[in-house]
């Protein structure tokens, strides 16, 4: 069983999600990996693509800005961010060892965005648990499913890119 004791071996738990009441777009992840929550920060490895992602399609240099200020840029652009694993078992950052994991109430937090329009999923893994938990509550919205920013998923950052556009346009 999983406690709130940061000493059980592997023992993760996620972010506060960055929403308010304009958010059109919802995206998801997983879980935080061990550079995120070394930082304190979503997507803090320097190879995660995330924020190079976000910044092409906002046309903001989200890269270059301090952390709070890229999540304000994205709340401007009426984007909101969490994951979809409350707390979970997991050595390292791959999802796939996400073990004994217990989820973040998404339904409530869907419910509680009355513009949000689309629930996006960064990677198969958030895809995968945020659809189960969501029920038929996802048919409400548009699905978008992206390629993992990850650097643990290998696909070049031109080709996660034409995907990821499909946002500029919801």
């Amino acid at each position: 069983t999983l406690t709130d004791t940061p000493t059980v071996t592997g023992h993760k738990s996620c972010f506060p999600p960055v929403v308010n009441p304009q958010v059109r777009i919802l995206l998801l992840g997983s879980l935080p990996g061990e550079a995120a929550l070394a930082q304190g920060q979503y997507y803090a490895h320097r190879q995660n693509q995330f924020w190079k992602l976000m910044g092409a399609i906002l046309g903001e240099d989200l890269p270059a800005m301090a952390y709070e200020e890229r999540l304000q840029t994205l709340l401007r652009h009426q984007i909101g961010l969490w994951d979809v694993v409350a707390e979970a078992r997991r050595e390292g950052s791959l999802d796939s060892n996400i073990r004994d994991l217990s989820g973040n109430d998404l339904v409530g937090l869907v419910q509680s965005l009355p513009q949000l329009e689309a629930i996006a999923f960064n990677g198969a893994t958030a895809a995968r648990i945020g659809l189960k938990q969501l029920g038929g509550l996802a048919d409400r919205y548009r699905i978008i499913r992206l390629p993992s920013s990850s650097p643990a998923f290998t696909q070049s950052f031109a080709d996660k890119l034409v995907v990821w556009r499909v946002l500029a346009e919801t």
